[in-house]
C-alpha cells in the first residue's frame, strides 16, 4: 500500500477585503505519497500558493484539515510545531527578496543548523563542516562560502535557499514556483537538481507552477486550480493524455510545442475573469467556457471520480448525455 505523507482535508482560506471575503482556498483536498511530487498548477491568482504556505502552516487556515504523518498540524502547540519545522520546509520563488542581504551563504545556510540544534553541542567548525557539505551538495563553490546575495546570479542564490531549506534534513518541501524567476538554461539545472536530490533523500515534494511543461516533467501527480478550487486532479501521464475539464484543455493547449511549422490548436479563453471576492454559487469558470449550459449557473460542481484516480469537476463532463467534444 502507499505511505502517505500528507493529506489535506477541506482546506479553505480567506481573506478579509474592504469589498467582501477573497475565497483564495476553497474546499481543497488531496493526499501525497511518501517521496512523490504533487504540482498544482493554474494561472496567477487561483490559490496555488496560497495553499502551499498553509499546508505548512505559514498562513492560518480559515477552516480544514493538514494531517502530516497523520497528526493534524493545526491543533499542534509551539513546541510541536518546531519539532515540525525539522520536517517541513519551503523553497521560496524570489531567490533574491527571500535572503537577508546582510547574511552571507554561510551566515544563512548556518542559521537553520543553531535555531534546531541539528548538531548536538556544535563547534564553529563542526557548522562550518555541513554548510560547506551543503554548499557541495546543491552545486556551490566553496570559495563563495563569505558572499552576499548581491553578489551571485540568480542560479546561485536559489542554490542557497535550497540548501538553506535541506539543511534540516526534511522529510517535505514545498517548491513556490522555485524557477520561475531564472533564466531558461538556469530553470533546467536547478530543476534536475530538485530531483536528484529527491531520488537519494526520498524528498516529498509540493511543486506550485503555472508551468505545465514544467510540472509534467517534474511531477507524479498534478492537481489543476481555478480560482481558489480545484477543477481536475489525475496522475500526471494521465492529465496529459486525457485532459477533461475545459480549463486544463485550455492550458495544455499553451504550451510550446519546440518544432518548426508544428500546428498547434489553441483553445482560447474569451470573457472575463469572475472576482474571488464572495463568488456565486455557480461553476466559477463558466463565464469563460466554450462548453457553457445552464446547469453551469446551478450549484459549483462537484469534484467525481470519472476513472480510477481521474477527478473532474464540471457538470458537462459529469453528465453521461452531454460530453465534451
Amino acid at each position: 500500500m502507499a505511505d502517505t505523507l500528507l493529506e489535506v482535508k477541506n482546506l479553505k482560506k480567506y481573506f478579509k477585503s474592504p469589498t467582501g471575503v477573497v475565497h483564495a482556498v476553497d474546499d481543497v483536498s488531496f493526499t501525497i505519497n511518501r517521496g512523490e511530487t504533487l504540482g498544482i498548477v493554474g494561472e496567477s491568482g487561483c490559490g496555488k500558493t496560497t495553499i502551499g504556505k498553509t499546508v505548512i502552516r505559514l498562513l492560518e487556515p480559515t477552516s480544514g484539515e493538514v494531517l502530516f504523518e497523520g497528526q493534524n498540524i493545526y491543533d499542534m502547540n509551539k513546541a510541536e510545531m518546531h519539532k515540525l519545522r525539522k520536517k517541513v520546509q519551503i523553497i521560496f520563488q524570489d531567490p533574491f527578496s527571500s535572503l537577508n542581504p546582510r547574511r552571507t551563504v554561510f551566515d544563512t545556510i548556518a542559521e537553520p543548523l543553531r535555531y534546531h540544534k541539528i548538531i548536538p553541542n556544535a563547534t564553529k567548525g563542526d557548522i562550518e563542516a555541513r554548510v560547506l557539505e551543503m554548499m557541495k551538495t546543491v552545486g556551490l563553490a566553496e570559495r563563495l562560502i563569505n558572499a552576499y546575495p548581491h553578489e551571485l546570479d540568480g542560479g546561485r542564490r536559489q542554490r542557497i535557499g535550497i540548501a538553506r531549506a535541506l539543511a534540516v534534513e526534511p522529510k517535505f518541501i514545498v517548491c513556490d514556483e522555485p524557477v520561475s524567476a531564472l533564466d531558461v538554461s538556469i530553470q533546467a539545472q536547478i530543476l534536475n537538481l530538485l530531483k536528484e536530490l529527491q531520488e537519494e533523500r526520498n524528498l516529498t515534494f509540493v511543486f506550485v507552477t503555472h508551468n505545465l511543461a514544467v510540472v509534467n516533467y517534474f511531477s507524479d501527480n498534478i492537481v489543476v486550480m481555478y480560482l481558489g478550487m480545484v477543477v481536475e486532479k489525475a496522475p500526471s501521464a494521465e492529465l496529459f493524455d486525457h485532459p477533461l475539464h475545459p480549463y486544463t484543455r485550455a492550458l495544455l493547449s499553451a504550451i510550446l510545442v519546440p518544432e518548426v511549422g508544428a500546428n498547434q490548436k489553441r483553445v482560447p479563453l474569451r470573457g472575463e475573469l469572475s472576482s474571488p471576492i464572495d463568488p456565486p454559487n455557480e461553476c466559477r469558470f463558466a463565464k469563460r467556457c466554450g462548453y457553457y449550459c445552464e446547469a453551469c449557473d446551478n450549484g459549483i460542481p462537484p469534484l467525481i471520480e470519472v476513472s480510477r484516480d481521474h477527478f473532474v469537476a464540471c457538470h458537462r463532463v459529469a453528465s453521461p448525455d452531454s460530453k465534451l467534444d
